[in-house]
């Protein structure tokens, strides 16, 4: 048995009454800890749906396109959205003229939207073509990537949210405390949520990979080749 082991049993069985007496609270304390709302955080996810655009030509897509593209390559289809965080803050507080502090029991309400996604087909495939469907089929592969990613998000931020506010009042100098939890949320807070959202990147580079634009370039019996070559015959 090590020392400190055996000197924690010491202090455990020796008098019997050397155990430490909890902290009391002051009246302040009591005030704040048991009479106010304690902390709430709700946090909530929304799809907003999508739409199909059939109208543009691959040169015009290829021109919307801003990631790095291989300088022969194509732009067939196109998916696009916009995530979007929203931080709402309110909460009761009490002050305490004695000590000259206040409490605030935190209230932060957060939503998560993506804009509604926006998936481009290029115009030189119509609609019921194999083509079409091809393309349509692998946008609806980012599409997809972005929605699972948003429950995914909530369940992170939730626990953050959990952990860093433990249903307790946070406690500060009268008339900040107000001030600076509005500057931990958009100093700290928004920023963590953007970079949680903006994660889904990596999943839709991995879609995007040369092996799937390898295979659609070879799918439908080589319909989409033959298309994209009458297309660039036509300048």
């Amino acid at each position: 048995m090590s020392a400190v082991r055996l000197l924690l049993l010491v202090l455990a069985c020796g008098a019997g009454q050397a155990q430490a007496a909890p902290v009391k609270r002051t009246q302040f304390q009591v005030r704040c800890e048991d009479t106010i709302s304690k902390t709430v955080s709700v946090l909530s996810a929304r799809q907003s749906g999508y739409t199909v655009n059939n109208q543009l030509s691959y040169k015009q897509l290829s021109a919307m396109k801003t990631d790095k593209m291989p300088s022969n390559g194509f732009v067939l289809g196109l998916t696009r959205t916009e995530s979007r965080v929203q931080i709402g803050l309110d909460g009761p507080m009490l002050t305490d003229p004695l000590s000259g502090y206040e409490c605030v029991a935190p209230q932060i309400r957060v939503q998560l939207t993506y804009a509604p996604v926006r998936i481009y087909v290029g115009n030189e495939f119509a609609p019921g073509s194999c083509g079409y469907a091809e393309i349509l089929s692998h946008e609806l592969r980012h599409m997809n990537a972005y929605m699972d990613h948003l429950p995914k998000v909530e369940q992170v931020v939730r626990a953050a949210l959990a952990r860093r506010f433990e249903a307790k009042p946070l406690y500060a100098p009268a008339g900040t405390a107000r001030s600076a939890l509005a500057h931990e949320i958009d100093s700290g807070w928004m920023p963590y949520i953007k970079a949680e959202m903006a994660k889904v990147e990596v999943q839709q580079a991995v879609i995007d990979s040369p092996a799937e634009y390898a295979r659609l370039s070879k799918a439908c019996n080589g319909e989409i080749q033959t298309i994209l070559r009458k297309s660039r015959s036509k300048k």
